[in-house]
């Protein structure tokens, strides 16, 4: 490790949690500045790059012996140390995840381990700490914050347990300045957003294939402060930059500051622009938090219950609720004045490389083929059921009707019934072949003889149809067998329970009820069918895995 911090006689610097979303971008910006070596330190024992990072600066850097990776878990006090032997200045950037509301790993991670960040500075004579705090340490999750500054002060009771920690963390930070030397300023950036970012966009994408996103949480009116990841780098840059000097170090030493793009917007046209950009729907349903607090309480309740047997973290909680609809807006003026900071990059140049950034999560590159289309086979009936073809769907409907009537109004018995269906049918070929092709102006299309002649490739399409139907239904079978798809038993059962229902009827009875649940349910199913899976993986979610949970094992960087 000393002989990595001396290697060239560079400056070097350390990141904590450097693996993480924005921290990734500041030690690429460090590295572009040509000023620092930096340290790259997190919790894999091993870093492993993405291709992209392997063919620039950091890959680069790595190879050359101007970045260095060291592994560290902020709860050890020895690997801490070690990881910032050599350094002139430490960016403490790690933290666990914010939407995990467990106190004991937000108070291990956030106040243990800054406690010991703090004292491995002072071992090691680092000379400046500048740690990523949150706005979150000044929001109750009750009262909207509107242009707060730096004066605002810590709420009596804070919002969840991961910003509690954190301005816990914080005071921590502000009263170890000037201890042996040590200089400190704490940066809050709100809501990070930008390539690279596997929270926001991801889950907003996968909530847009799920039917989710048309909702908005309360009356859609709440203004938030969104910043671009490169400014938020920018920021830590500045802060660096100004303690590094006997005169920024007086103005900013031991403070608190503020980093947004300075362009507040309403919170859901934010989403909507993202959406929009992706090829989404854009949100427009109104929910009244009122109705939607009862069910996140339920939800996180579960969680809490089930968590032990593996239930994956819930995005619908209390404090996202609450995030959700309240105002959350800054003031940067301190940053500004004190810092020199001024955002790099506008919000509409963010929103656009940040689309940009995720080509494979656009709207057109999901599937176009529907569930219930592939389940009906993409052929005719599929077509006739799904009302893709409206004239055929029609003429459908309109034979059932006949076929209904004949059946069971008139008190035909079945071989009465038929007789008279196939009458009808041949007087309708009959007359339907007298009339001309033309009929005071519109055209009459001639139904050939060969329309009723099943070739040897259709009849060998049918009979692959049905084996491909019969394979399907073994492969069905098989996933049931295995006991581990319980979406696919829940979608089984209630089929079945559907079915049974209707054989239980009399015939008029569920022909009346079967057809238009068929022409109805599969077309609803088509059109929400996204909606329709989640609800039903939601459902089953408590069960779909009894192994035991599994903790995370890196430091994520906080979602602002």
């Amino acid at each position: 490790m000393e002989a990595a911090a001396a290697g060239g006689g560079g400056r070097w610097c350390v990141v904590t949690g450097g693996r993480g979303f924005a921290a990734r971008h500041l030690v690429a910006m460090l590295l572009r500045s040509g000023e620092w070596q930096v340290r790259v330190a997190d919790l894999p024992p091993s870093i492993v790059l993405d291709r992209d990072e392997e063919e620039g600066i950091l890959g680069a850097a790595l190879r050359e012996g101007r970045a260095a990776y060291a592994s560290a878990d902020l709860r050890d006090k020895a690997q801490v140390a070690r990881a910032f032997e050599g350094a002139e200045v430490v960016f403490h950037m790690a933290a666990p995840d914010s939407s995990i509301n467990n106190f004991h790993l937000h108070y291990s991670v956030n106040v243990e381990g800054t406690k010991n960040v703090i004292d491995a500075c002072i071992r090691c004579k680092v000379k400046r700490l500048i740690y990523t705090s949150s706005p979150s340490v000044v929001f109750d999750g009750i009262h909207g914050i509107f242009n707060a500054d730096e004066s605002t002060p810590y709420p009596d009771k804070f919002n969840d347990s991961y910003s509690e920690t954190k301005a816990d963390a914080e005071k921590l930070v502000m009263r170890a300045n000037g201890r042996d030397g040590l200089l400190t300023c704490c940066i809050r950036p709100s809501s990070i957003f930008g390539p690279g970012d596997k929270l926001l966009v991801p889950s907003l994408a996968a909530a847009a294939r799920a039917g989710k996103s048309k909702y908005i949480i309360g009356d859609g009116s709440n203004h938030y402060d969104f910043t671009y990841v490169e400014n938020v780098a920018y920021g830590h840059v500045c802060a660096e930059k100004t303690l590094s000097s006997e005169d920024g170090a007086k103005r900013a030493a031991g403070k608190t500051y503020f980093i947004t793009n300075m362009e507040p917007i309403k919170f859901w046209e934010f989403m909507s622009l993202i959406l929009g950009g992706l090829g989404y729907e854009r949100p427009s349903i109104k929910i009244p938090v009122s109705v939607m607090m009862p069910v996140a309480h339920v939800v996180e309740w579960t969680y809490k219950t089930f968590s032990r047997y593996g239930m994956g973290v819930p995005q619908l909680t209390p404090s996202r609720i609450r995030l959700l609809s309240c105002n959350r807006t800054f003031s940067c003026s301190r940053a500004k004045d004190e810092l020199g900071y001024e955002p790099i990059v506008s919000l509409k140049d963010g929103l656009k490389r940040t689309i940009e950034s995720y080509p494979h999560l656009q709207a057109q590159n999901q599937r176009s083929i529907s569930k219930a289309s592939v389940f009906l086979g993409n052929g005719n009936l599929a077509k006739t059921v799904l009302w893709e073809d409206k004239k055929q769907t029609m003429t459908v409907l309109l034979l059932l009707a006949v076929i209904y009537y004949h059946l069971f109004t008139c008190g035909y018995t079945f071989i009465t019934a038929m007789s008279k269906l196939f009458s009808l049918t041949a007087l309708f070929l009959f007359i339907h072949g007298m009339l001309p092709t033309n009929v005071f102006g519109h055209k009459i299309e001639k139904l050939e003889p060969t329309n009723f002649h099943l070739s040897q490739v259709e009849a060998h399409h049918i009979a692959h149809s049905v084996s491909s139907t019969w394979n399907s239904l073994v492969g069905v079978l098989k996933s049931l067998c295995r006991g581990n798809d319980w979406p696919l038993f829940f979608k089984v059962a209630f089929s079945l329970l559907v079915v049974s229902i209707l054989s239980s009827m009399s015939s008029q009875s569920a022909f009346k009820i079967g057809i238009p649940l068929i022409f109805i349910g599969f077309k609803a199913y088509e059109k929400w069918e996204d909606t329709i899976d989640g609800l039903v993986g939601d459902a089953c979610s408590v069960v779909v895995r009894f192994g035991p949970s599994q903790k995370s094992s890196s430091h994520k960087l906080p979602d602002n």
